[in-house]
C-alpha cells in the first residue's frame, strides 16, 4: 500500500563529510544537541533548508574528522535521526573501485553490500532480540530517485553494485582486494555497516552515494591507494555530493511504496513480560 509523504512533513537525514556542511544555498540553519541511549552523535547536528526541503546532517567522522571508521557512534547517529523525525537517510561514501570500468570519480548508487566489518555494534537490540530483514539493504524508493539526480550531471552513474565494507583504518591489503574482485564486489569502503542494518531496524528508508576515489590497490597500472589521492579526490567529490543532494531534494517524494518503514513488524521475537521498560521505550521510537 502507498504511504503518502507530504513535503511538510519531510525530514530527510544526511550523513557524511563535513564539507557537506557548506552547501550553498542551505539557509534557516540550526544546530541541535541530541542525547540518545548510545550516546552522543558523532557531532551536533546541522539542521536547515535547501530546495525548499529540510535537511538533518551530521558529519560522520565529527567535525574535525576525528573519528576514526570503527569508532563512529553509528547507533546513536541514527537513533537521533529517528528521534528529529527522520524519515529517509541519505548517506555520502568515498569508495575504492574494484572493477575496471568503474573509474575515479564516477558515481555508484550500490544495491547490495558484504560486511566484512568485525568490532562495530550493529544493533539497537542488545537485550532483546529483534530479526529484521535486510536481504534488500537499500531503499528502492530511494535509490531510484538518487539514480535520477546523480544522471543530472555530467558525470558517469553506475545504477547497481556492490558495496564491500571493511573495518578500516587501514586500506587493503592486494590479497584482499584480488579476494573481494572475486566475489563479483564493485566498490569497497569501511562505513555502509551498520549504517544500512541500523536503518532497517529503526524504520528509516536508506541509500548511499558513493564516490569513486581510487582503483584500491589491485589495480597493475595505477599507483597503489594513497592518502594523498584519496583526500584529493574527495575534495572533488564533496562538489558533486552537494549537487545530488540538489537534485534529490528539489524532487518531492510524493509516495512511499517501499516497505522500509514496516521493518519492526512482527520482528521482535523476545517473550513480551521479559523485555524492561527502557526498551520497551526504545521499540516504541524505533516504530514511529
Amino acid at each position: 500500500m502507498e504511504e503518502i509523504c507530504s513535503p511538510e512533513s519531510r525530514l530527510v537525514g544526511v550523513i557524511g563529510g563535513s564539507g557537506l556542511y557548506d552547501m550553498p544555498g542551505l539557509t534557516e540553519i540550526e544546530r541541535q544537541e541530541v542525547s540518545t541511549p548510545f550516546g552522543e552523535p558523532s557531532a551536533p547536528i546541522t539542521i536547515g533548508t535547501i530546495e525548499g526541503q529540510r535537511i538533518a546532517f551530521i558529519p560522520r567522522h565529527g567535525l574535525h574528522h576525528q573519528i576514526g571508521p570503527s569508532s563512529v557512534p553509528c547507533r546513536a547517529n541514527f537513533w537521533a535521526f529517528k528521534s528529529l523525525g527522520c524519515t529517509e537517510v541519505i548517506s555520502i561514501s568515498g569508495v575504492g573501485s574494484l572493477h575496471e570500468s568503474i573509474a575515479p570519480l564516477d558515481l555508484v548508487v550500490p544495491d547490495q553490500i558484504i560486511d566484512r566489518t568485525v568490532l562495530r555494534p550493529r544493533t539497537f537490540f542488545d537485550d532483546m532480540v529483534a530479526h529484521v530483514g535486510i536481504a534488500e539493504p537499500f531503499c528502492a524508493d530511494c535509490r531510484a530517485q538518487l539514480i535520477a539526480a546523480a544522471e543530472q550531471l555530467n558525470r558517469r552513474v553506475h545504477e547497481v553494485g556492490t558495496y564491500v565494507c571493511i573495518e578500516g583504518p587501514q586500506f587493503s591489503t592486494r590479497a584482499e582486494s584480488h579476494l573481494y574482485r572475486s566475489w563479483g564486489a564493485s566498490v569497497i569502503g569501511m562505513t555502509a555497516m551498520p549504517e544500512a542494518r541500523l536503518a532497517r531496524e529503526a524504520g528509516l528508508c536508506f541509500a548511499v552515494l558513493a564516490l569513486v576515489t581510487d582503483y584500491d590497490v589491485w589495480h597493475e597500472t595505477e599507483a597503489p591507494v594513497s592518502v594523498e589521492t584519496v583526500v584529493q579526490n574527495l575534495k572533488t567529490n564533496v562538489q558533486t555530493a552537494q549537487q545530488v543532494l540538489r537534485h534529490y531534494l528539489a524532487v518531492p517524494r510524493s509516495a512511499v511504496t517501499c516497505g522500509c518503514r514496516d521493518a519492526l513488524k512482527n520482528a521482535v521475537v523476545t517473550a513480551p513480560e521479559a523485555i524492561s521498560e527502557e526498551a520497551r521505550q526504545r521499540l516504541e521510537l524505533l516504530r514511529r
